[in-house]
Parts: structure tokens; sequence; C-alpha cells
């Protein structure tokens, strides 16, 4: 479109600034603010929200919340960005203050403002006041979506709330959804609840007989709960059905280039440096004392294999890069596909203190970021 010399305007760049903020590159997404800034392309209301929700989508909420204190008028989407953008990030208290601060402008929160909220009242625990705008949602006349019955399911869960959480679902008006069942499930595998974890499992597998997704989680979770057996079985029936499982992807952005990693995968250029921040890194964690949680390779093997397995995952290598070709205080910022795993995160938090080095990783549920030993989701995602 430059090259033709037609001239952009503020609808182009909200596709832009969109696609940006799917890829989660945020040295693109800067430069982009600044082409904006530099042809002085309007900021209508529309723009300025999409570059809230660019920026943090990228891991970059401070930017998010520069653009939307700088907003001379506000609407609900604009808001309810914030506010969404404060609960992907872990900033429970912001979000709810947010909030708040929605409501005292005569702003009327729209369905987007109420999931926000639902969501950072899940992501830190905060039963109660889940409940409080759970009923505010109700009060207001809207019919709640799936997404906000997924997220007061979510919310019952991280507080290991489980009958509680069974019971919502149970009375639900609507049919739960494969995502609240998968919510469930991924809760009663991190606690071994292997009565409710089954029922979750076969009831994913009479929604969504196809999905080679749920037959993984259902297997990890009976590997878990150290069912080899029937772990075994659900394997065979993937085999059977030629299903195969997603695997881990991760990606970083370095000098404009992204790299993408993936579990087991030794194709990259620079192998050799990157073992060898991969071996400095084992030996600086390991003497701090930290020991392997082999629980997360959901495999019948050794915990040495597993221990191996578990320095290979894809998160550990874009990790690796970012040391290798990036300098403090330059933040290293990942984008992984699936959840990062337990004993990965524990790892992270290690790095961030030994290498004294800001990371920021978006997973597929959130963003953690790492700073001297501790993470935003305060080891709750």
């Amino acid at each position: 479109m430059q090259k033709a010399g037609v001239v952009v305007d503020e609808v182009t760049m909200v596709s832009v600034v969109s696609a940006v903020g799917g890829l989660g590159t945020l040295n693109v997404g800067m430069w982009v603010h600044a082409f904006i800034k530099k042809n002085r392309i309007v900021m209508d209301v529309k723009l300025s929200t999409a570059i809230i929700d660019m920026y943090a989508k990228c891991g970059c909420i401070e930017k998010a919340k520069a653009v939307f204190d700088e907003m001379a008028a506000k609407d609900s989407r604009a808001w309810s960005s914030m506010i969404v953008g404060f609960a992907i990030h872990g900033y429970a208290d912001d979000a709810l203050t947010t909030f708040a601060n929605m409501e005292e402008s005569q702003v009327k929160p729209n369905d987007v403002a109420f999931l926000g909220v639902l969501l950072a009242c899940a992501h830190a625990q905060l039963v109660s006041e889940g409940q409080k705008h759970w009923a505010s949602l109700l009060e207001s006349g809207r019919q709640p979506s799936m997404e906000h019955y997924s997220c007061m399911v979510d919310l019952y869960c991280r507080a290991k709330l489980f009958e509680k959480a069974y019971t919502f679902i149970k009375n639900m008006p609507i049919d739960p959804d494969p995502v609240i069942w998968r919510t469930f499930l991924v809760a009663c595998k991190k606690n071994k609840n292997l009565e409710k974890g089954e029922l979750a499992g076969h009831k994913l597998l009479e929604l969504e007989p196809y999905n080679p997704e749920n037959y993984a989680l259902l297997s990890s979770f009976y590997a878990t709960c150290s069912e080899w057996s029937k772990m075994s079985h659900m394997r065979k029936l993937m085999r059977d059905k030629g299903f195969k499982t997603i695997p881990g992807c991760s990606s970083i952005e370095v000098d404009g280039t992204v790299h993408e990693f993936v579990l087991g995968d030794w194709s990259h250029p620079e192998l050799k440096e990157i073992r060898e921040v991969l071996s400095d890194m084992l030996k600086r964690v390991s003497s701090l004392g930290h020991k392997s949680n082999v629980s997360e390779v959901l495999h019948d093997v050794s915990d040495d294999v597993k221990e191996e397995a578990l320095c290979e995952h894809s998160e550990r290598l874009a990790i690796a890069y970012g040391i290798l070709k990036t300098k403090a205080p330059v933040v290293i910022r990942v984008v992984k596909n699936l959840r990062v795993c337990s004993d990965c995160h524990e790892v992270t938090k290690i790095i961030s203190r030994v290498y004294a080095r800001e990371i920021v990783v978006r997973d597929r549920v959130r963003f953690h970021r790492f700073v001297d030993g501790v993470c935003s989701c305060n080891d709750i995602w």
C-alpha cells in the first residue's frame, strides 16, 4: 500500500495494529505506533483502543496504560480493553480499580468489561470479589455468555473449591461447552482429583470426539494421577484415530526477526551457542538447589530422561536465545502456544534472578512477568 503511494488512514491502521497484537511483536508494534504519530494519523477512539489492546497483547502493559491515560474520551470498548489488559497481566487490583472508575465515569460496562473483571478475580483467587461482580452482572439484566460462566468456573477451580465449581456447572441454565469442562479437568489434574477429572474427561469426549486436545489432556491427567494403564489406553485411542498433539512452540523477537523454537527441535543455526547457554542455565539453577518437577513429563520413563526432556521445553530454548543475543536492560519477551508448565515457571523465576533479567512470557492463558525471582502471577495460573 505504501509502495503504491496510497495514503493510509486510521481505519487502515486499526487493522495493522490488530495484526501486530495477534503476533505479539512489540518492536513492530512500537514502529507502527511511531508511524502513526509521524504521519499525524488521527488517533480516534477505535485506533487508540486498538493500540491499547496491541500493547497489552505484546506484553507491555505500561505503554497500554499510557495510551489509555492520554485519551480525551473513552467509550466502553476502551475501558474494557484496559480492564482485560490488566487482567491477563495479573494486575487484578488495577483491573478492579479501572472497572470502578468506568462506572464512576457513567460509562455502562459491556460484556467484555465484566469478562475482564471476572478474569482478574479468577487469576488472583478473589472469590468474594468475583461473586460480587457476578451478582452485579446478573442484576444489570445482561445475559451472561459462556465466557462469563467459564470465568466463574475458573475462579472456583483456582481457589480449589471443586465442589462449588462442579455445583456451579451443574446448575448452569445453558449446557456447559468444552472450554468449561477443560477448565475443570485442568484443575482436577493439578490437584489429582481422579473422580471429578474422569467425569470432566468423559464429558469432553462426548462433546468433541474428534478434538485431539481432549485426548491429550485426559491422557496427561491420567499420567499425573499415575494411572498408567488408562493413560496408555488414551494414547492408543489417539493413534488409532490418527490424532497428533500440538507440540510446544515458543517465539522470541530479536532485532526485528522472530525466532521460533519447538520442543526437541535443534535445527536453529546457532544451535551450539544455544546449547552452551542452556548448560549454563542448568548449572546456575541447580546450584541454588532446584529439583526438577519430573511429574510434568507425562511418560513412564526414568527421572533422568524426564529431566532432560524438561530442559528442552520450547520456552527454555527461547529464553536461552534471548540471553545469548541481548543484554540487560532489554526485556526478554517470549510467546508460547501452550500453558507454561510448573517446572519451567519455577526455573524462569530463578533465571530472572541469577541473570538479573526481566522476562515476560505470554502463554495461551495469560502473561507472566518475571523479575528478580518473582512472577507477576504470584504462582497462580
